[in-house]
């Protein structure tokens, strides 16, 4: 069956999330409130539900003794139609309504929208924020809240709900027999109550606890298992073990801790929990004897003492549940509600088709340290014009295009790209407008024809084998198989392809960025892991690519260098130089020192410098 979709799990949140444990759950379910509030209320009536059985079984009972046995079906015929009603007809409804609620109707689109929420804000996070954490932790992080907030949504709609009505509807029935009785409820009502109260924030920390620990434990098992092959080519199995046991005893210890707390929590609930039928039914026989209750009133005493009795050990798994939940939650608030660092600005418009020229105007940035990365440059492009930016390890080269595709901000001065501040327009609609191909190209454990079409989303099959063949890429791609038998351009190129050699995946980020057709083009050492019988048929490739576009090149080889237009020499995040390659060479200064170094069509930056600590 069907139902239909009460709940848009996909719809954007209004805003971040919140800094507040309330606040990020109405944040994470604002879409989903009313579907729930139906639930609970469903979930209530089923609660209801189960006191008035109580209260048929003691008027049943009450009838029975009352009425000739040959005289029974006759002078109760109606109640005992109502009787089969009520348990064939009516209780099945309801708690098969309260049911496909929870579980067809809140959990999947609950879980569907707090991921989806979680995730989009997580995706348009600065590269900083990735910088600093594990990709394992992250993961873990966005699917251990969802599912906590969605378990905690789940259990107070099929529990608390289900109780809170239960214990209310049972309190009237009670009072219904005798007052005391009723008042013997409530007071064990507040003695359960103070138990909860001290418990439950306990387990709230240490659930917390265990979930930062098992966070952690994640992220290093993944960690590692991301960089297998360097584990493997350095003999560190064993290290990489002992880092991860560390973890391990870590995470051990704050479970440890955790079923303390929950076990005091149970030993005592259960205690109380056996007082009740003592209490309730102890109460109801008094009153027989003093004749103000009935056989039936001592039936449906009985009756709701067990059920809260055996309630209140479920509740207390629930609410250990719940807390554990929220301890979750706020453990990963902490780390995923974080405000977006480096946000479009308010009023940021989307960048217009573009001619590609660039403008730094006095732009310095650090990495919020007190030395490396960009000092003061000033550095002018023109649309169409190819650069070759060359320096030292740590000179600035990949800091300069980092800003320029605003991964980060420069911490003086401005960039413009025809004019526009990269501040002042959307940088989705900035970096569609520059193509870059770096030395470490990132492939996704995706298709072959997926990893080049993610150039351009949407591209036919045709366009993409037209690209790969301008990268020197479509004869290789033909020849590729995976362990499950797809080839060619359906082949799977594995995480970070790893099936592929490194001039293999290259060649694929090439055919890319030629797919992507932007007017700006990055070069970072894009050639560097081909070898030389392959760069010269690419450098064809590039030359075609780079046809009425800005090309920035960073440190290529010679080749390449040889066809710019012009080079900008950078040392110490400064612009030391520029000019062509001949007229540098003849000036004698830092480009041709560095010139003389050059071996084997590579041009050798080996002086010592800080490293760069930016992409």
């Amino acid at each position: 069956m069907r139902l239909p979709r009460l709940i848009e799990p996909y719809r954007p949140a209004s805003g971040p999330p919140p800094q507040t444990l309330a606040r990020f759950y109405l944040w994470c379910l604002s879409a989903a409130i009313p579907v729930i509030l139906a639930g609970s209320l469903v979930s209530m009536a089923a609660g209801t539900l189960e006191v008035y059985t109580a209260l048929i079984l003691g008027k049943v009972i009450d009838s029975v003794i009352a009425t000739e046995r040959s005289q029974l079906f006759v002078k109760n015929a109606a109640l005992l139609i109502g009787v089969v009603a009520f348990f064939l007809i009516l209780r099945p409804l309801v708690f098969g309504l309260s049911s496909m609620f929870s579980a067809m109707l809140i959990a999947p689109s609950v879980g569907a929208q707090v991921l989806a929420r979680l995730h989009r804000h997580t995706m348009e996070q600065a590269i900083s924020f990735f910088d600093d954490d594990f990709a394992g932790r992250l993961a873990q992080k966005q699917l251990q809240t969802s599912r906590a907030v969605t378990d905690t949504v789940v259990e107070v709609v099929n529990v608390v709900s289900f109780v809170a009505a239960s214990l209310a509807g049972s309190l009237v029935l009670l009072a219904s027999i005798d007052w005391r009785v009723a008042a013997s409820l409530a007071v064990w009502l507040v003695i359960y109550a103070v138990l909860i109260r001290w418990f439950l924030p306990r387990i709230r920390v240490r659930s917390r606890e265990r979930a930062g620990a098992r966070s952690m434990l994640s992220g290093q098992i993944v960690d590692t298992i991301t960089n297998i092959r360097t584990v493997r080519l350095f003999a560190h199995s064993r290290h990489e073990d002992r880092a991860a046991l560390e973890a391990l005893r870590y995470f051990e210890t704050k479970a440890f801790g955790f079923g303390q707390v929950a076990t005091g929590f149970r030993f005592s609930l259960m205690s109380v929990s056996g007082l009740l039928p003592v209490i309730l039914v102890g109460g109801s026989l008094m009153l027989w004897t003093q004749g103000s209750a009935t056989a039936g009133d001592i039936a449906a005493t009985g009756v709701v003492s067990l059920r809260i009795a055996q309630m209140s050990g479920w509740v207390s798994f629930v609410l250990m549940a719940i807390y554990s939940n929220v301890g979750e939650v706020e453990d990963g608030m902490r780390t995923l509600a974080r405000p977006h660092s480096l946000p479009d600005s308010p009023g940021a418009i989307a960048l217009p088709a573009i001619s590609g020229n660039i403008r730094f105007e006095n732009v310095s940035f650090a990495y919020d340290r007190n030395a490396g990365g960009l000092a003061d440059v000033d550095l002018e492009i023109a649309a169409g014009e190819h650069i070759g930016l060359v320096g030292a390890s740590g000179a600035g080269k990949s800091t300069l295009a980092a800003l320029l595709m605003r991964l980060y901000d420069p911490e003086a001065g401005r960039i413009l790209v025809d004019g526009h501040d990269v501040r002042d327009v959307t940088q989705e609609s900035l970096r569609r407008q520059i193509s870059m191909v770096t030395q470490e190209t990132a492939m996704f454990n995706r298709s072959a024809l997926e990893n080049i079409a993610y150039g351009r989303p949407g591209a036919s099959l045709d366009d993409v084998i037209a690209a790969a063949r301008k990268a020197e890429a479509h004869e290789f791609i033909l020849g590729l198989r995976d362990q499950q038998g797809r080839t060619g351009y359906d082949t799977y190129l594995g995480e970070r392809g790893v099936r592929l050699s490194g001039g293999q995946r290259q060649r694929i980020a090439l055919a890319r960025a030629v797919l992507k057709d932007a007017p700006i083009l990055i070069l970072d050492e894009a050639t560097s892991a081909l070898d030389s019988t392959v760069e010269t048929s690419i450098q064809n490739a590039l030359r075609v690519a780079m046809v009425n576009r800005t090309v920035i090149a960073i440190a290529h080889r010679l080749s390449t260098i040889l066809r710019m237009h012009r080079i900008v020499v950078l040392e110490n995040g400064r612009v030391v130089e520029q000019g062509s390659h001949d007229d540098l060479l003849a000036k004698g200064g830092a480009f041709a020192r560095h010139w003389d170094q050059q071996l084997g069509g590579f041009i050798g930056f080996d002086q010592p410098a800080e490293s760069e600590s930016g992409p």
